[in-house]
């Protein structure tokens, strides 16, 4: 069930997500993105500690990629990636240049989404930027400053369609003007452009390429002690009770625990450690699925003798777009997929054992590939 990898190389479609990681200082931001990339960030008890946006690369947990190469015996297991970006650290003001602002921005623009890292735990040894520990007043000052761009953004914009919306006649420009007002009211109101959603096709596409910065989804990772990691504190609840009314997800870890686990080398080791303080896997890779569910992605594979290999595409598209994914040749002269459910492989063993037992799928362009789908596509070009 592998496509010719001979020529997936150079025209493969780039499906790799990036997030930034986003907090004021100080809130253990670097210390999770030490967790979850290799790239080291500078980690100190200061501010603007991390200067450049950093970026790493991390594999995506999937058990699912280790079963099917206990069957099939691969050269090798290849995992879905994402992006992690630590994006330095903001203050008050940000929105009109204070500390790193315009930095800060600009490298959130570049996001697909946002991990925004909230401080909830008290630790005398490490300051906070503002003196207090107060996990809803850290975001929504992050919040104020985007929302503060976006509505410098949307204002800007307003006055160069506002005319041609108005009298001349211009139905695109119209549409863009109602989708820019609606913006603006939500924006003043100190709501984040997410909360506004758009009935037309139209407006949505309008809206869209008005790059907001408050329209990326938002993950909230709640930091906190290893004693909380589990069930959480009241600094967590907090949260949770001003975010009830935004579209986001929350998360809690404890960043330090999640660095000691790095630290460790075996796989028993880590499960341990995880066992001790109650979880059932590490926080990492919660992360990692949270962010996936955060972007709507789900994952097809390809399995074969060369490689088991995830790739990652959009929910809901259909097999013609994920032939896409791996090679451009293979979605312009799609022919059809074979499709062989995960759990029907893992049943029966191998893939002449499903073909045998009438399990294999033959789908068309029509077809929409579901997570897990393990699959081949024929195609002509």
């Amino acid at each position: 069930m592998h496509p010719n990898h001979q020529i997936i190389i150079k025209k493969q479609i780039n499906m790799a997500l990036k997030a930034g990681i986003v907090g004021l200082p100080n809130v253990g931001k670097s210390t999770l993105f030490n967790c979850l990339s290799s790239a080291k960030a500078q980690s100190a008890n200061y501010p603007f500690c991390t200067i450049d946006a950093q970026q790493g690369q991390i594999s995506v947990p999937d058990e699912r990629l280790n079963k099917l190469a206990e069957l099939v015996k691969p050269g090798r297991i290849v995992p879905a990636t994402c992006d992690i970006v630590d994006i330095a650290g903001l203050v008050k003001g940000a929105s009109q240049g204070e500390g790193l602002g315009n930095q800060f921005l600009g490298n959130i623009r570049e996001t697909d989404a946002i991990i925004h890292v909230l401080r909830c735990f008290d630790n005398d040894n490490i300051v906070h930027v503002d003196g207090s520990v107060n996990p809803v007043r850290d975001k929504e000052i992050i919040d104020a400053e985007l929302q503060l761009k976006d509505l410098e953004t949307v204002e800007n914009r307003i006055k160069r369609v506002e005319k041609q919306a108005r009298v001349g006649g211009d139905k695109q420009a119209k549409i863009e003007y109602d989708v820019l007002v609606a913006y603006r009211d939500a924006l003043l109101q100190g709501k984040s452009a997410r909360t506004v959603t758009f009935e037309t096709e139209d407006e949505q596409t309008a809206a869209k390429g008005l790059f907001l910065l408050t329209t990326k989804p938002v993950l909230y990772v709640c930091n906190v002690d290893d004693t909380s990691a589990a069930n959480g504190n009241p600094y967590v609840e907090a949260v949770r009770e001003a975010i009830k009314d935004e579209e986001a997800e929350l998360l809690i870890i404890s960043a330090q625990t999640e660095a000691d686990i790095a630290e460790l080398e075996s796989y028993e080791e880590k499960q341990m450690f995880l066992e001790d303080m109650g979880l059932k896997e590490s926080g990492c890779d919660r992360l990692i699925k949270a962010i996936y569910k955060l972007l709507n992605l789900e994952t097809f594979i390809t399995a074969g003798e060369m490689e088991v290999k995830a790739w990652t595409y959009r929910k809901g598209w259909k097999a013609p777009q994920c032939a896409g994914v791996i090679h451009t040749d293979f979605e312009k002269g799609f022919i059809r997929a074979e499709v062989i459910k995960y759990e029907d492989y893992i049943k029966y063993g191998s893939e002449a054992a499903v073909k045998e037992a009438g399990k294999m799928g033959v789908e068309g362009k029509e077809y929409v590939v579901q997570d897990g789908d393990i699959m081949h596509f024929r195609f002509n070009v």
